[in-house]
Formats: structure tokens, sequence, C-alpha cells
């Protein structure tokens, strides 16, 4: 993959301008082969180049959001509104009314989130040709089976919705008032048993169909799949704004972002009204989360906003943040969260080296 790029005109500190008005900074950290030229401070904040790391960062972030798309396609073939905007799939009656007992708009909601992804990364993907770098295409790996239920296209898929392992430790981080993820801490399951086993998050074919309370718990573990997926990339963004060096590409992570984090408050949200029951078929629980352990005024599953809690000292006051945002190793991180959750089940060797590639490359880059 050729993804050789031209380096950023100018890596003068903001700080130095500051000192030394409209000062002209010479290049730094210049790779092997790479040209700067030396411009003007606010030259190169408007319209510098895009360096090798950008381009990296870019291309991690593409492959995530086609992974995404992919999912949330299967999502919306059964689940959600197949149109014009996004199209596949005929829907699926008693999947979709479960997934309403979570909220009467999930459909829609299913629909705007899928449409969302396919606009991320079908941006990005333009952006990099636009700017002489390689696009990415995954598509040599759709190679995992589809839901056979009626409602599902018979295509080959990147991701598996149906063995996965879904961490519902989220629910807790973002509640909690003393914890933070970047100072090291970990968190309680909401829903345990959703984190040791391997469970269907659509049904795998219209046997799944025949129990009511088997359907609801499918539909009940899509409700918290959507919000791990979507907590990752309100994370996710943030985390590489830091390693950016162009100004332009910074933008573009500061204006994507925000948009995952929406998702995510929404699915929040959703989440808490996944009705108490136990799967029939597999023995799954999913608790009463008004309950102890959990219930009281922390852990309502109506609070869908960010407790404030420790960030970048303990010195500090709490404060309501995104979390976690820790730059070194996010991009990997991601990666592994993502296979844990049982999202690559069947992949092929060739598929994660490429992943885990593209991840190494986006956390090597560095503020210029």
């Amino acid at each position: 993959m050729d993804q050789s790029t031209k380096h950023a005109g100018n890596t003068t500190s903001r700080r130095s301008f500051l000192r030394g008005g409209l000062a002209v900074g010479g290049a730094g950290a210049i790779g092997a082969g790479l040209l700067t030229s030396v411009v003007p401070a606010f030259a190169a904040e408007k319209s510098s180049y895009i360096t090798k790391g950008d381009i990296a960062i870019l291309r991690f972030l593409a492959a995530a959001e086609i992974i995404e798309t992919d999912l949330w396609q299967q999502y919306n073939e059964l689940g959600g509104i197949p149109d014009s905007e996004v199209p596949g799939g005929s829907g699926n009656a008693a999947y979709t009314t479960a997934l309403e007992v979570l909220d009467g708009d999930m459909p829609q909601y299913v629909h705007d989130n899928t449409e969302d992804e396919i606009s991320h990364f079908k941006f990005i993907n333009a952006y990099l040709i636009a700017n002489g770098a390689d696009p990415v295409n995954l598509d040599k790996f759709r190679t995992l089976p589809s839901s056979q239920a009626t409602g599902a296209q018979n295509i080959g898929r990147l991701t598996n919705l149906m063995k996965l392992t879904v961490d519902t430790s989220w629910w807790v981080k973002y509640r909690s008032r003393t914890k933070n993820p970047d100072f090291g801490d970990t968190f309680a399951q909401a829903i345990p048993a959703l984190s040791k086993g391997q469970f269907p998050a659509i049904p795998r074919n219209n046997a799944d169909l025949s129990d009511p309370t088997h359907v609801q718990a499918i539909a009940n573990t899509a409700g918290f799949h959507f919000a791990f997926i979507e907590q990752g990339g309100t994370s996710l963004y943030p985390s590489l704004a830091q390693r950016v060096t162009n100004v332009e590409v910074l933008r573009i992570l500061l204006s994507i972002g925000p948009t995952e984090t929406a998702h995510f408050q929404t699915w929040m949200d959703k989440a808490g009204n996944a009705p108490a029951l136990t799967d029939p078929t597999n023995g799954l629980v999913f608790p009463d989360l008004n309950s102890p352990p959990f219930g009281g005024e922390d852990f309502q599953t109506n609070l869908i906003m960010p407790e404030p809690t420790i960030f970048l000292s303990r010195k500090f006051p709490p404060c309501s943040i995104i979390r976690p945002t820790e730059t070194k190793g996010a991009a990997m991180g991601a990666v592994k969260a993502l296979t844990a959750d049982g999202l690559f089940i069947g992949q092929s060797k060739e598929f994660f080296a490429v992943l885990q590639t593209l991840a190494q490359q986006a956390d090597a880059a560095y503020r210029g």
C-alpha cells in the first residue's frame, strides 16, 4: 500500500509564533525523501500539506467506518428501514417488533445510523483520493455468511453478528463519578452473561423467530451492541485527533467524531429500555437494571449523559467527559475490542493482518 504523502510545510509551534509574531519556521521531524518548504505560520496553519501520519489515521478510520457500515447494514436489512438511502434487505417483522420494545422509533434510528456510517467512509476515502493517497477497500474480505432469516440479503459480509460477546461495561463507565479508564480503571458488566458467551444480535434464520422471548433476547443483545459499537467511535476520534498535524484533517475528525457521540447517547438511552428476561433457548439473562447491584441515582436507566469524573489529574475537580481519550495505542485498542466482540469470527488471517497494520500505522502517527 503506497501511503507516501507530502509533509506539512511548517512545524513551528504556536508558542514560538506568539513569542515572535509573524515568525517563519523551519521544518522538523522530516521523513526520508519528503520535501518541505518554509512558509509563514499563518499560511501553514491554513494550508499545510497532509503528513504520512495524517494519511495513516484517515486510512484506519476509513477501515473502521467500512466495518461499521457492514454491521449496520445487516441491522438495517432486518430491523431498520431499507430504502433508496440505505438499500438492501426487506425487513423482518418479528425482529423489528422486538426492537420497537426498546423504542418505537428504533427502525428510523437504525436506518439513520447506517446512513451516517456509509457517508463517513465514502467521504474519508474520497478525501484520501483527492490528496493523492490510496483509499481503503475491504471488499475481498466479504466472505462471512449472512443471516438466513427472512429480510436479509444473501451476500458476503465483513462482520459476524451471530456470535457476539458484548462488553457492556460502558454502562457503568459513563455513570462512574470516581473512575476513568485513562487512569487504568476497570468497570463491571451491566449484563454479565453477554460478556461470557456467544449470542446472536440478529436472527440467524427463521427458526430463531418461533419463540417471542428468544426474539426479544436477540433484540436486547442488539440494543446493547449498538451502544458498544458507537461508544468505541465516540472515543476513537478525539483520541486520534491528538495525533493529527494538518488542520483540515483535524477538522474532519472533530466534525465526524461528535456524530458518533450522538449515536452512542441515543443507543445508551434505548438499551435502558431492554426488558428483563431469561432466554429459554440458551439461559441468557437480562436483569432489571433499575435494581441492585445497579439502580439508584447514578444507575437509573434514563440516565444518558456522562457523569462528571476524574480527568487529566486527580487534583482537578470532576468533569463530564468522553472516556477514554488516551491517544497511545488508541487504534490498536479499537481493533482488539472489536475482535473480542466476536465481530470477526470466521475472518481470514490476511484480514486481521491488514487491520492490524492499519492500526499500527495510525498509532505511529504523531503531531508535527
